[in-house]
């Protein structure tokens, strides 16, 4: 089946497999080696991609279900040149260990962000209770949110 989709900004148009997952077009056909194939089952997580803004498990949709949609990868979060704020709290909160989990940590992180200015902890917990981390014990995963939501909140009130 032929599919056009816009990834990280860039359009791009492929014949695939009817069958092929999101995943598996992500990272075997663009090179987008960033979003991890975890579990296989959709419970670990380190798949997630947003699809129109949306995080979902791209182990769970298939890649022809994404045409003529917008997906955005962990690639996709800088700007510029500049690390995204999430991305910034993850390294300055140590919010990885393995770092198999993080990019579907942190596009959730930031989907949440977009929503919720500055998040409880317990909203990002609920945020991330679909994604498994077996290394950190998630702290330093929630301290990194809250880390990315108070620089976004410093920089808002220096430039208002």
């Amino acid at each position: 089946m032929k599919l056009s989709m816009i990834v990280n900004g860039t359009d791009y148009s492929r014949d695939v497999e009817p069958r092929l997952l999101l995943i598996h077009f992500l990272r075997d056909e663009l090179g987008l080696t960033g979003s991890h194939w975890g579990c296989d089952t959709s419970n670990c997580g380190a798949c997630v991609v947003w699809l129109d803004e949306t995080p979902v498990k791209s182990c769970t949709v298939l890649a022809v279900m994404a045409d003529g949609r917008r997906v955005l990868t962990v690639e996709g979060l800088a700007r510029d040149g500049q690390l995204d704020p999430v991305q910034q709290g993850f390294a300055a909160c140590h919010g990885l260990q393995c770092g198999f989990c993080t990019p579907g940590m942190m596009l959730t992180a930031r989907w949440l962000l977009n929503r919720t200015a500055r998040p409880t902890e317990a909203e990002i917990r609920e945020a991330i209770s679909g994604q498994i981390c077996r290394c950190t014990g998630y702290e330093n995963i929630v301290r990194s949110v809250l880390w990315a939501s108070e620089a976004e909140a410093a920089e808002a009130e220096a430039s208002s």
